[in-house]
């Protein structure tokens, strides 16, 4: 069964979660990161989902699967500052690792959803008439 609406695949609705939890995380940074670290994870968080809508709405698979490496790259951003903002004391360790939780969650829907697409890509070449 095709899906047919972006927001119907678990992977973009899980990463819409994430996005809701870096921002309610960001609420406590410091004042004076709002235009340093807090802006730079909440526009990656937002990118993750973004790319997922992107990419399911292109007339290609393979254009799809790109969009997909895009959002899976944009999630180890996100990570990465995770691990920053843990460093730097904004977050707790446990806050960190809920987040991490969640970003583990929508980067194995994300491989298993670009493993699914590779596979059709190469079912359809061999289907292929010479």
């Amino acid at each position: 069964m095709a899906i047919h609406d972006y927001r119907d695949l678990i992977v973009w609705q899980k990463a819409i979660d994430l996005v809701e939890a870096i921002y309610l995380a960001t609420t406590k940074f410091p004042r004076e990161e709002l235009y340093g670290l807090t802006i730079q994870l909440r526009r990656a968080a937002v990118s993750v989902p973004s790319n997922i809508a992107e990419g399911h709405g292109r007339t290609s698979t393979r254009d799809f699967l790109h969009f997909l490496s895009v959002s899976h790259g944009s999630l180890k951003e996100v990570e990465t500052q995770i691990i920053i903002a843990e460093r730097l004391k904004y977050i707790e360790n446990p806050i960190k690792d809920g987040l991490f939780e969640k970003t583990s969650e929508v980067g194995r829907l994300i491989s298993g959803l670009s493993y699914s697409l590779r596979n059709k890509i190469n079912s359809e070449k061999s289907n292929a008439p010479f």
